[in-house]
């Protein structure tokens, strides 16, 4: 079994430009560029980059929300990138994506049972209503959240308890991978902190791979094993966090770090027995 999970070679997408004349071929616009990505199993890889870098359609890439142009993306040894949607089927129990808003991502005319369960249903592994409240209540738990909010629609949560049900609705089909796509970008610090501990906590205990999509260079370093920076669709530069942020290379690394202010964090913070038993008391109102 190779130590990589997922590995991307030569990955690029395309898409028509709008406003093209009925009368020849739309021209392309190229906005994922010859990416070559590695992550092994049971790391958490941070991806970084501006706002219109391409970190999000990477994000949906590497999960087969959408086909690439050119490249290839192998999964556990199998080739993604142009298997039809009944061949990749068996494998979306594996592969899965936080969104970046859940008030979105969530249906509001579902209570969380459903929405936590209806993937399990789909692929015939619950069945009942009994069954299904049992593993609703039993997600909420494992993300932090009172198991009463099985019968709870997403408006009557706060930004971070919805994020919290997102992470749950991934975590449903017990994956193996997951791409996180901005997850703590729309909370105050502190529920960040709590999101952000969850997912550290929950990597740990599920064995999770995580691709991390941020613009937050401080919570990058607190998170993520390797960080790959992504310009203009393009990888600039990528390895170990430490390196990066101690020795960048590359020119637009250096432009990221002088641009955003990075406090000293003290190494290790977020394993801190003090600081890690204050924010779970707070977690469950975040």
């Amino acid at each position: 079994m190779s130590d990589v999970l997922l590995r991307t070679g030569e990955l690029g997408f395309a898409y028509p430009e709008r406003g093209a004349s009925l009368f020849r071929k739309a021209p392309m616009r190229e906005v994922i560029r010859r990416v070559d990505l590695a992550v092994p199993r049971g790391t958490v890889l941070g991806l970084v980059g501006e706002s219109g870098s391409g970190k999000t359609t990477l994000g949906r890439l590497l999960v087969r929300l959408l086909e690439p142009t050119s490249g290839g993306i192998q999964f556990d040894g199998i080739e993604l990138s142009h298997l039809t949607e009944a061949a990749l089927r068996p494998l979306r129990m594996r592969i899965q994506m936080i969104f970046q808003d859940p008030q979105s991502s969530l249906n509001p005319r579902l209570p969380l049972a459903v929405t936590l369960t209806r993937q399990l249903e789909i692929y015939g592994r619950l069945k009942g209503r009994r069954a299904r409240r049992d593993r609703a209540a039993a997600l909420l738990d494992l993300v932090g959240l009172p198991t009463s909010f099985v019968d709870r629609y997403p408006h009557e949560l706060s930004g971070g308890q919805r994020q919290r049900a997102g992470i749950a609705r991934a975590l449903a089909l017990e994956p193996d991978f997951i791409v996180a796509d901005e997850i703590v970008s729309g909370l105050d610090v502190s529920t960040q902190a709590h999101i952000l501990l969850l997912l550290k906590e929950l990597r740990a205990k599920l064995g999770l791979t995580v691709v991390f999509i941020s613009h937050d260079l401080s919570v990058i370093r607190v998170l993520c094993d390797d960080v790959a920076i992504l310009q203009a669709g393009e990888v600039v530069e990528q390895g170990p966090v430490a390196r990066i942020f101690s020795h960048p290379q590359h020119a637009y690394t250096r432009q990221l770090l002088a641009a955003i202010p990075l406090p000293d964090v003290e190494p290790g913070w977020l394993d801190d027995p003090t600081s890690t038993a204050l924010l779970q008391q707070q977690g469950s109102a975040a």
